[in-house]
């Protein structure tokens, strides 16, 4: 059963990959805007709301002009603050932790119908290489939420960000005679963030993943 199942896998990935259209790709600028959040990891803990921004390309699948696959590679910000309204007023409030990435989703893009101007949906991959890594105002209490602070009684403990992390993308959106796009997206977080703030006394040792929604508009060359 099992070498079935692989062997139709292999089968289905070949023959997917010879009917992709590489000579008829299609190419386009997208921008937009990010509401981040990260499980597990701050304390206060809130949303973060940033810029995306960079290139796509939009392959063809097959003869139907219906089936795409459609990467990118992005200016991607994400990340959290401390903005939880249950603790307005308290040390950590006003605390930014920023993590700004080269991000590259690769999506499988299918659009209900052959027409023009048609709703999509899409689904892929996302992976994050951290560009730079901004941290603002961390609770007195626990400095070391701040990569560039060690606590002497916990030099383990760390808020530095994984250099690369990668998340599932899931999005529907809409397009304006297959130019203009508007699409709603959502990144769940496949891996942990802040792997050393596990190791934070009284802490979860809960993987600490980053959740994006997004709305970006894009426009696509002919």
């Amino acid at each position: 059963m099992k070498k079935f199942l692989l062997t139709s896998a292999l089968a289905l990935s070949t023959l997917s990959f010879a009917q992709i259209d590489f000579k008829n790709t299609r190419f386009g600028v997208t921008a937009g805007g990010n509401y981040s959040r990260v499980r597990n990891a701050h304390n206060p803990s809130g949303p973060r709301y940033a810029f995306q921004g960079g290139a796509l390309a939009l392959i063809p699948v097959g003869k139907a002009n219906q089936f795409f696959i459609q990467p990118e590679i992005v200016y991607y910000g994400a990340g959290e603050t401390g903005k939880d309204k249950d603790s307005k007023g308290k040390s950590g409030y006003d605390a930014v932790y920023g993590n700004d990435y080269l991000s590259v989703p690769i999506y499988f893009k299918g659009y209900f119908s052959e027409a023009e101007s048609e709703f999509f949906g899409m689904i892929g991959p996302r992976f994050n290489f951290l560009m730079s890594q901004n941290v603002k105002n961390a609770p007195a209490d626990r400095a070391y939420y701040d990569p560039d602070v060690t606590d002497p009684l916990y030099p383990s403990v760390s808020g530095k960000a994984a250099s690369f992390n990668f998340a599932l993308g899931l999005g529907v959106g809409y397009s304006y005679k297959r130019q203009l796009e508007l699409a709603l997206k959502y990144d769940l977080g496949l891996s942990n963030t802040y792997p050393d703030l596990s190791k934070e006394k009284g802490g979860t040792t809960k993987a600490k993943s980053e959740q994006v929604i997004s709305l970006s508009l894009s426009y696509i060359f002919k």
